[in-house]
């Protein structure tokens, strides 16, 4: 049948169209308060804090972590930089939110901490986000930028020392999966192999067969490199190559040692690639705008969407940042399960655009 997907890029699809469909549904069943929407926030933040804590307590005592912040870490900065913007406005309306604030930073410090110890993409993603975050904020209340040279000379001192701090820890411990360093070399010696498979091998409608791990068994198009969980995959029983167990050593090639739009145009073809990036775009300047109408709609006395401003606020922040580092840097943080988070925050920006009446 048509509707049943018949390789990866068809079922990404065809989930990304489901869950937009029922965000639009969930956004539009019942308005959204900014105080439902700060509470849901620290909820999840602490959740967020307990979560990654116990990632790193099974990391040092070796029980197997589950690497929590590939899928989480985004949806972590989309509620940190809502609370943000929920006491933002607050503020702005007079109510002293010094005590919640201080709470809200907490929170924060813990999941830099946490984060970081588990995956330096992780902070570099996080970081990204909260400077991201702080912006928009700036911008839709009106003050003075926050983007000054002294402050991203901070965030910059901030993300050196963190990688210092765990290249020390790890030779302290004699951990090296905590080393940033070993990573980078990791990087550099499988780095320009990877690359070099993919620019040599890549059509406009995927890749040459036989550059594949699957050899003469691959279509030379949605191998697997690129999908969404696996578990996902195997629930609906979806006869598509998939790398199992053992095998996930071989889709590190293309899921961890390139960017992400090398990653996608090798698994799916430059043309599949153009259109990621202009889907990208589009969502981005779509909750821009959507941004600046409920900041207008808020100026002007209305109450009705302060919820939805806040949340939009941190979806902004985090696909912009999580699509950055994916794209460009490491194609891990927009696959896998991953890639179903990134689906989400663009659906969430996108649902935020209906049922608004202005």
């Amino acid at each position: 049948m048509a509707l049943i997907a018949q390789n990866h890029l068809q079922f990404i699809v065809e989930v990304g169209i489901l869950m937009y469909a029922a965000m639009i549904f969930l956004l539009n069943l019942a308005p959204l308060s900014l105080s439902m929407i700060l509470f849901l926030c620290l909820v999840l933040g602490i959740g967020f804090n307990i979560i990654f804590g116990l990632d790193v307590v099974a990391l040092f005592m070796s029980f197997g972590q589950s690497e929590f912040t590939h899928p989480f870490g985004p949806i972590a900065l989309l509620v940190t930089i809502s609370s943000l913007a929920a006491l933002a406005i607050m503020e702005d309306s007079g109510v002293e939110v010094g005590g919640l604030r201080g709470f809200v930073y907490i929170l924060m410090a813990g999941i830099t901490v946490f984060g970081g110890l588990m995956h330096r993409s992780f902070l570099l993603l996080w970081l990204l986000g909260l400077l991201i975050g702080f912006f928009l904020i700036s911008k839709s209340m009106r003050q003075k930028s926050i983007i000054t040279v002294k402050r991203v000379l901070g965030f910059a001192f901030i993300a050196v020392a963190g990688f210092g701090g765990l290249e020390l820890l790890s030779r302290i411990l004699q951990m090296p999966v905590l080393s940033p360093l070993l990573r980078i070399e990791r990087l550099e010696t499988f780095s320009l192999p990877s690359l070099k498979l993919v620019l040599k091998n890549t059509t406009l409608l995927g890749h040459n067969p036989m550059s594949s791990y699957w050899g003469e068994l691959s279509s030379g198009f949605a191998d697997g490199y690129i999908s969404l969980p696996l578990q996902l995959i195997l629930f609906f029983g979806l006869p598509f190559p998939v790398f199992y167990g053992i095998l996930v050593n071989k889709k590190d090639v293309i899921d961890y040692m390139v960017p992400g739009i090398f990653g996608w145009a090798y698994d799916f073809g430059y043309i599949t690639m153009f259109f990621l990036l202009i889907w990208c775009v589009g969502i981005i300047i779509m909750g821009l705008r959507m941004l600046y109408t409920y900041r207008d709609m808020r100026e002007n006395g209305s109450k009705t969407y302060l919820g939805r401003e806040v949340l939009l606020t941190g979806a902004l922040a985090a696909f912009m940042s999580q699509a950055l580092i994916g794209l460009f840097i490491i194609n891990r943080t927009i696959n896998g399960t991953a890639l179903l988070t990134f689906i989400f925050l663009s659906s969430l920006i996108f649902a935020t655009s209906f049922g608004v009446k202005e």
